[in-house]
This record gives structure tokens, sequence and C-alpha cells, in this order.
């Protein structure tokens, strides 16, 4: 009888064992799994950025889809205006000569981030299994005048994988698999990030 009731307190022990460890491992395994996610994604939506602004100094609009964004950086050419004096009247310094030359877009987004991206590659989500950005781009009236406006993002449960469920709220208040993680505002001419 004694062996018994030790057997039973031993497999009782060992349940509550598990239980405590489980218990515990579960959110710490969910905050470095959403960490790990999340900068991955940030990391995309700040090269989409800078790639959104070379865009911007070739056209002068935003990109409204990844097609026309990947065919500009990779075919487009930025003008760079470069003002001298004027080599004829070395004495006068108010006359200028402007020399105007072109630089591809491409070289200026790796000057700009300092490492060689692929531009097609910028639309897919990590983690998301080939799902896109979305994006959005066009022109408002703010203030009196004509702006270009933009927006990129995703919503948290696109990339979270198993994590995607609203439950995994009670290890962080402020998760919401519904909420979009992004840059930009298509209500005013503004291009930061809520990461």
């Amino acid at each position: 009888m004694r062996k018994v009731i030790n057997l039973v307190l031993i497999l009782i022990t060992l349940i509550l064992t598990y239980w405590l460890y489980s218990s515990i491992r579960e959110p710490i395994a969910f905050h470095a799994e959403r960490d790990k996610r999340k900068d991955a994604v940030v990391a995309v939506l700040k090269k989409i950025q800078v790639a959104q602004d070379v865009y911007r100094m070739v056209t002068g609009k935003y990109a409204a889809n990844f097609d026309s964004l990947s065919s500009v950086l990779n075919n487009g050419k930025i003008e760079v205006a470069k003002l001298e004096a004027d080599p004829t009247d070395p004495t006068n310094q108010d006359k200028f000569v402007t020399t105007v030359s072109y630089t591809p877009a491409k070289d200026s987004l790796f000057s700009i981030l300092n490492q060689s991206i692929n531009v097609d590659s910028l639309r897919y989500i990590p983690f998301a299994g080939g799902k896109t950005f979305e994006i959005d781009a066009d022109t408002l009236t703010h203030q009196g005048s004509l702006v270009n406006v933009v927006k990129v993002g995703t919503k948290y449960k696109e990339f979270m994988g198993e994590f995607a469920n609203p439950t995994y709220k009670k290890y962080d208040k402020f998760y919401d698999p519904e909420k979009m993680i992004q840059f930009g505002d298509m209500n005013s001419p503004n291009t930061n990030g809520n990461w």
C-alpha cells in the first residue's frame, strides 16, 4: 500500500512539475517568437520605406503597387544637379553653371541602405509563406497643398504563425493579431512607422 501511495505522489509531482514548466515556457516562447518575427517585418518595412523615398526621387510620387516600385528601382534614374561657379567668369561669384547628371535608382538605394537588396522580394512578408504587404499611395490636400501619401503594412496575424491567436493577449495586454504594423498614413503626409 505504501508503495502505491509513493508511486501516486511521484506521479502527481511529475504532472505538477510538467504543468509548472509549461506555464512558464509558453509566455517566454511567445515573447521570443513575437520579437523575432516583428523585428524581421520591421527590417523589411524600413527597406520599403527607403525604397519608396528613392521611388519618389525618380517619379515625384510614391508607388501604389510593388510592380511599379520594382520596375522604377531597377530601371529608373535620379537626376543630380550640381552648381559650379562660371568658369568663363571667375571674378563673378554670382554666376553659376548647372551640370545635370543621372545616377541609377538602384545605386542610390544601395548607398542609402549600405547593402544590396533584391527589390523584387521586398513585397513578401517574412514568416508569412509568400503573402505580400498591403501597399497604397495617392495624393491628398493637406493644409491647402496637394501632397503625396503612402501606407505599407500588414496585420500581425499574417506573420505570427501559431501565435496569431487572440488568446496570447494574456501574455501581452497590447498584443492584437488584427493590429497593423505599418509606416505611412493615407490621411496625412506622414511616413513614420508605428513599431
